[in-house]
């Protein structure tokens, strides 16, 4: 792998970093009782977390100049894993066998197209 994959291939990975905050930004908002509607939807944290989404678009637009086309969806697959640790640690939610063996297969699916692929 050359020095421009691997800095795109970043440049993935930062964005979908990023889109697991934005999703724990909804859920935080998700957890909060709203008075309407309109202010559940329209509150500066929901707003803030889809102005992160709008961004982590462009930053797979960008990295998708530079790396394959088969490379992103492995890549965006570490989101997964993201999302349970922020789950575990910000949430206090619980990994059940099925969970942990899904994470399992996504890891060896990763390290398999990176060794194979």
């Amino acid at each position: 792998m050359d020095k421009t994959t691997i800095i795109y291939s970043c440049v993935l990975l930062l964005g979908v970093f990023i889109s697991a905050i934005s999703q724990v930004l909804l859920k935080k908002a998700a957890m909060k009782h709203y008075d309407s509607k309109i202010k559940e939807y329209l509150n500066p944290l929901v707003i803030f977390a889809y102005v992160i989404f709008v961004g982590t678009t462009f930053l797979s637009i960008i990295a998708y100049k530079g790396i394959p086309l088969s490379m992103g969806p492995v890549l965006e697959a570490t989101s997964y894993i993201y999302v349970t640790i922020f789950g575990v640690t910000i949430f206090h939610e619980k990994i059940n066998s099925k969970k942990l063996l899904a994470l399992v297969f996504i890891i060896l699916g990763i390290v398999v197209y990176s060794v194979l692929g």
